[in-house]
């Protein structure tokens, strides 16, 4: 068995194209992402992938909709979203489908 810190890992990305990564993949990028009340990402696109975030802790507001522990919230390729954390300890469980360097694109 082997264990590994998140916080090691590229912003929580712990599958996918990164450095460092647990397993190298062009095909699915996995994150755990830990937030704080007022953190921000501004309104982006990812025009190949498709985005699966799971609010596992806390709640979240995207493109004005609130979401909380329980959500999964699905966006589709060229389909814009911002992000903001509404409370402290904000745990988002993050996949993207496939794994693209560089898919991201600032609104």
């Amino acid at each position: 068995m082997k264990s590994f810190k998140i916080q090691n890992m590229t912003k929580g990305w712990f599958i996918g194209n990164f450095t460092p990564t647990l397993a190298p993949s062009n095909d699915v990028e996995v994150a755990i992402k830990s937030y704080n009340k007022g953190d921000k990402e501004p309104l982006h696109v990812h025009k190949i992938a498709t985005e699966y975030t799971a609010i596992v802790a806390g709640k979240v507001k995207m493109n004005g909709e609130i979401f909380e522990a329980g959500t999964i919230v699905v966006i589709e390729p060229n389909e814009a979203t911002n992000f903001e954390c509404l409370e402290d300890k904000t745990i988002n469980v993050v996949v993207k489908l496939p794994c693209v360097k560089n898919d991201k694109y600032l609104i």
